[in-house]
């Protein structure tokens, strides 16, 4: 049951990816502010969706660190729907000439930025990165996989289905983002072995989450394990700066 569904989910992103990949900048633009106007405008959806995940989150023991990253409030909805946003202002990477250069006998090469193909994302409690992930992957004309925490499956749930109507609205295929249903740990070993359909994984999430993935998954990944935490101070540069950016980035958030 479980495998038949995501390798039917996976058959269907790929068909999507195709038929997404040649979509100029202005249809997927109009999809993403699509998706920002509804998520602003279903904010009353999301939190009762969000309260469901917290409730059922405070009654198993969730460690108040997963319940923050877990939260949604109405500052973070709209953090959430500007970051949509933003995402829309930033260039168009497809089509982007990164080099080319023409050999002794005649022939001119380009290095061109196309679409990957079928991305799968495999995250854990924060359900905002339903939202980011979607947008991030349909900016590049990739279709997205989404496989997110048992703990947000409700919060999940309501902002892919605001994805999938902002999709429709740009008259973009609806299958171009979909969300994995199934809870249970096995859906992301199998989701990460559709190597006829997924051209690449992105884990996002804890040290155990990542090497998990990276272990059973027969897709490329891309891997961060303790993440890239660093920050580098270069001569004359100014310290008390760098000592604000560095109290800023650990500390005014610790759950995330």
């Amino acid at each position: 049951m479980v495998e038949a569904e995501i390798a039917a989910i996976c058959a269907r992103a790929r068909v999507a990816a195709r038929k997404l990949a040649p979509h100029p900048r202005a249809d997927k633009d109009e999809a993403l502010k699509a998706l920002a106007k509804r998520i602003r405008a279903a904010k009353t959806e999301i939190l009762a969706a969000n309260a469901r995940d917290m409730a059922r989150a405070e009654s198993r023991g969730t460690s108040p660190a997963m319940l923050d990253r877990l939260a949604l409030d109405e500052r973070r909805i709209a953090s959430m729907a500007d970051g949509v946003e933003q995402i829309a202002d930033l260039n168009d990477p497809v089509g982007e000439t990164i080099s080319e250069t023409t050999r002794a006998n005649g022939i001119h090469i380009k290095r061109v930025r196309v679409p990957i193909g079928v991305i799968a994302m495999v995250y854990e409690a924060r359900p905002n990165v339903t939202a980011e992930a979607s947008a991030l992957c349909l900016k590049a004309g990739n279709a997205v996989v989404l496989r997110g925490g048992t703990e947000a499956s409700a919060s999940n749930a309501a902002i892919a289905k605001l994805v999938t109507e902002a999709l429709e609205d740009a008259r973009l295929p609806r299958d171009a983002v979909q969300l994995i249903p199934f809870a249970d740990r096995d859906a992301v070993r199998v989701l990460v072995q559709q190597t006829e359909t997924v051209d690449l994984v992105i884990p996002r999430g804890g040290e155990g989450l990542i090497r998990t993935v990276t272990e059973q998954s027969r897709v490329p990944v891309v891997q961060h394990y303790k993440g890239v935490c660093h920050l580098y101070l270069d001569e004359g540069c100014d310290a008390e700066m760098a000592l604000r950016l560095v109290t800023d980035g650990k500390l005014s958030r610790p759950g995330v």
